[in-house]
């Protein structure tokens, strides 16, 4: 199982900035790719931002050029710089662990995804 803790939402004024964080742990050996998404009310969830572990990332097109997604692979850690922010990025922002491995003595073996909790962004005057 792997646990995914999520830091750093709240409320900011539009063209400001917030810094989510997400922590995994567990008995995992390796998580492939991390990364957020966001879900507003009455909304599907949405990619914002990925990350492999080769460093190679993918980013919504309305947030290219404002979000940067970086990790700490050696602390299984992901973050989301969010710069310029505007009120319809307010949402949900979820920390996602996608293709986590895990390994035992009979090999390892793919233990699928995790989502964290969900932390409130809300970009409002």
């Amino acid at each position: 199982q792997v646990e995914l803790v999520e830091s750093g939402g709240g409320l900011v004024q539009p063209g400001g900035s917030l810094r989510l964080s997400c922590a995994a742990s567990g008995n995992f050996f390796r998580i492939d790719t991390m990364g957020w998404y966001r879900q507003a009310p009455g909304k599907p969830r949405d990619l914002v931002a990925a990350v492999a572990s080769g460093g190679s990332t993918d980013y919504l097109d309305s947030v290219k050029g404002r979000f940067t997604i970086s990790r700490d692979n050696a602390k299984n850690t992901v973050s989301l710089q969010m710069n310029s922010l505007r009120p319809e990025d307010t949402a949900v922002y979820y920390c996602n662990a996608d293709q986590v491995l895990g390994c035992s003595a009979a090999g390892c073996y793919d233990m699928g995804d995790f989502w964290g909790q969900g932390t409130q962004v809300t970009v409002s005057s």
